[in-house]
């Protein structure tokens, strides 16, 4: 790769990170205008967007919130003391404890995801523009 060629890529990895600090910022300030820290508001989503067939449990939140075990259950401990969720033992092995979402914290979620969503609409377009951009720059190496 040429000098010019390698300042190019590194101009386009900068404005995606930037772009992406952008789209979780306001992901961050939907959260708190909402009383939720912005961890909360993950951990939530997470449980809500869970992939098909993957159980809620405190193993799964923490792989995909990239958080360690013990991390991942202290967040969830302050969910379940604010009553946005509960654990629950699951039916088919009572050793694994489920989390859930309350229907309070239904109702919460749904504040700060419709103005993540409004952001999404804004925000989204200039990152997939730029994360594109990265994408057909590489693939040319």
């Amino acid at each position: 790769m040429e000098e010019d060629e390698s300042i190019a890529l590194y101009r386009r990895l900068a404005e995606f990170h930037y772009q992406m600090r952008r789209f979780l910022d306001a992901g961050n300030a939907a959260a708190r205008t909402s009383g939720l820290w912005p961890q909360q508001l993950q951990l939530m989503l997470t449980l809500k967007g869970l992939p098909e067939g993957e159980r809620p449990t405190i193993t799964a939140l923490a792989t995909r919130l990239c958080l360690k075990h013990h991390s991942a259950i202290e967040l969830v401990t302050r969910l379940v003391e604010r009553g946005f969720a509960v654990r629950r033992r699951s039916r088919d092995d009572r050793r694994e404890v489920l989390v859930e979402l309350t229907p309070s914290g239904e109702n919460i979620l749904k504040k700060p995801e419709d103005r993540h969503i409004r952001e999404m609409d804004v925000e989204s377009p200039e990152l997939c523009r730029v994360l594109l951009a990265i994408v057909s720059q590489t693939g040319r190496d």
